[in-house]
């Protein structure tokens, strides 16, 4: 876990939430390790778990049981979620836990946050570093949003992928859902095609929570045809979250080409 702390308000209230956040931290790996074989399980039926980040990641994962998915699909955004829950406090005007990319949101009344969206991570670069980072895109989540977790999900990251999307990013009520619902969505960016390299997730992580399932390490590129043809996929998978209320809003991007489904 990688975990970036920004957080404004009061120097007291900042210092106590700072310590709160810290000895929560220290305990959750424990926390998660100790549940790991159940945590690598599909979700089904009842909820075996105790952990609270445990229960918060089956949870948001629930909604997806139809499908493969487990409970591991939102870790990194429920961690998210339970570190920023120290900073809801009086004295802290917001606050932001990034956790490699799935980020959870504290808002006090009339508080805002501005995010930036990096689509494709093959084109960062040295020379991009160096230059500066300029973001593909911004969005503002504001207190009086129904938003409190943004999570990406694609091919190119830190966690296996079923599809080709280069980047997911989902808006939701909270950082597991927003996770979970990535997942989902970035599964769905996908097209048949024999160029598209895939392996079984087990011969590239032995404790892969996704067994032997055929995961994305390698996609060439596509013509535009084909590349519509998954973002359309993705789309109705990500317009049926919003219909359900799953998700606020997500933005798709696959090879340059991009798509968005708006609140």
């Amino acid at each position: 876990m990688d975990i970036v702390i920004g957080a404004e308000g009061g120097a007291v209230a900042l210092e106590a939430a700072h310590e709160a956040a810290w000895q929560r931290f220290a305990h959750v790996l424990d926390e998660l390790v100790q549940e790991l074989p159940l945590l690598r399980l599909p979700v089904r039926g009842r909820c075996p778990l105790r952990g609270r980040i445990a229960r918060r990641m089956w949870q948001a994962c629930e909604p997806f049981a139809s499908n493969y998915i487990t409970p591991m699909a939102a870790v990194a955004g429920a961690v998210a979620q339970e570190l920023v829950g120290c900073y809801d406090r009086p004295g802290v005007e917001r606050a932001w836990i990034n956790n490699g990319g799935d980020i959870a949101l504290h808002l006090a009344s009339s508080q805002s946050v501005r995010v930036g969206l990096y689509a494709d991570l093959a084109h960062l670069d040295a020379q991009a570093l160096q230059q500066g980072i300029r973001s593909d895109g911004q969005f503002e989540v504001t207190s009086r949003m129904p938003v409190r977790g943004v999570a990406t999900s694609g091919w190119r990251g830190r966690s296996f992928s079923l599809g080709i999307a280069d980047s997911v990013t989902v808006l939701a009520g909270t950082a597991a859902a927003a996770d979970a619902a990535a997942t989902v969505i970035a599964n769905a960016v996908d097209v048949i095609d024999d160029r598209i390299v895939r392996r079984s997730a087990c011969e590239l992580k032995d404790d892969s929570d996704l067994g032997d399932m055929a995961v994305t390490v390698d996609v060439p590129l596509l013509e535009a045809k084909l590349v519509q043809q998954a973002l359309h996929a993705g789309l109705l998978c990500a317009q049926a979250l919003q219909r359900e209320g799953l998700i606020w809003s997500a933005a798709l991007v696959c090879q340059r080409q991009t798509g968005a489904v708006f609140a």
